[in-house]
This record gives C-alpha cells, structure tokens and sequence, in this order.
C-alpha cells in the first residue's frame, strides 16, 4: 500500500470514482451520494477555523487503485489540535488492516505537527465505525451535537497523541 498527497487537479477523477465506490457511507451519513460534489468538498471544506491549504488530503493506494481517502486539518478544536473530518475505505478494504495503516500515517502527521490530540467524529448511526476508532484508541469526549439536516446524533472522540 502506498499514502501519498492527493491533489485537486490530477487526482480529481480518482477521487470522483473512489466517492462512487464508497457511496455506502455517502448515503448513510448524507442520504444521497454525489461523488463529484464529495470530491469537490474533499479539497475544499474543513473544520472551523481551518486552512484548507494547510490540510493534508491523502490517497491509500492498493494495486494502483485509490482505496482510501484522509483528510486531516490542524487548529480545531483547539489551536494546537488536530482533527481527522474523514477517513473512508473502499468497501474491498474494509476489515483487512488498511485502517489501522492509513491511521498510524496520519497519527505521524499530527505528532510531526506537534499536535497534542486527534479529533474526529463519528456518527452514532455507523456502530462499525464507532468500534473501529474504540479499538485504535479513540475515546468519547462526552461532546456530541444532534444534526437536524441530516437527524444523525454525531460524536467527537478523541486521542491523545
């Protein structure tokens, strides 16, 4: 498997047909999957406060094929922290160890960046991915939020680095 930064204009269509791929998590975070507009959001958004320029957006290859996407931005929720707003495998991955990699490369990043914590947040409606953080380390910070636009009940974990 290889990690490498992913970029806006090359890696685009890649990105595109990955959100296609993994239209799973689309439908059940959002309720419907556009993967231009994920791809779109991939390089644009992040949390408040953030740079976007400042973020890493990564790509997981497997056999030359993007499988996994990272975005991972500094400052939020505090200045000096660091939060992970997605990780997502192709489904062909999922539960075969590519996590735990993807996440250990973006635990690097964040220490490198002397970051004293991981973010992330994980919707409570996804128990795989709630499992998954528990078993890497995450933990509940008690701090969770109700999203009427898409009635999911969302969770802020953490993990000190």
């Amino acid at each position: 498997m290889l990690i490498r930064p992913l970029d806006p204009t090359q890696d685009f269509s890649a990105v595109t047909a990955f959100q296609a791929e993994a239209a799973d998590y689309w439908l059940l975070a959002d309720g419907h999957c556009d993967p231009a507009q994920q791809a779109a959001a991939f390089f644009t958004e992040c949390p408040p406060g953030c740079d976007p320029a400042q973020s890493h957006h990564l790509g997981l290859f497997h056999n030359d094929r993007l499988s996994g996407l990272a975005e991972l931005s500094f400052g939020f929720p505090e200045q000096r922290d660091a939060y992970l707003g997605l990780m997502i495998l192709a489904p062909r991955l999922r539960g075969k160890g590519a996590g735990p990699i993807l996440l250990a490369h973006i635990e690097g990043l964040a220490r490198a960046a002397h970051a004293p914590q991981l973010y992330l947040a994980v919707l409570e409606r996804n128990p795989r991915g709630w499992a998954f953080w528990t078993r890497m380390g995450f933990a509940a910070t008690g701090l969770n939020r109700f999203d009427a636009d898409t009635g999911h009940t969302i969770h802020r974990l953490v993990k000190p680095l």
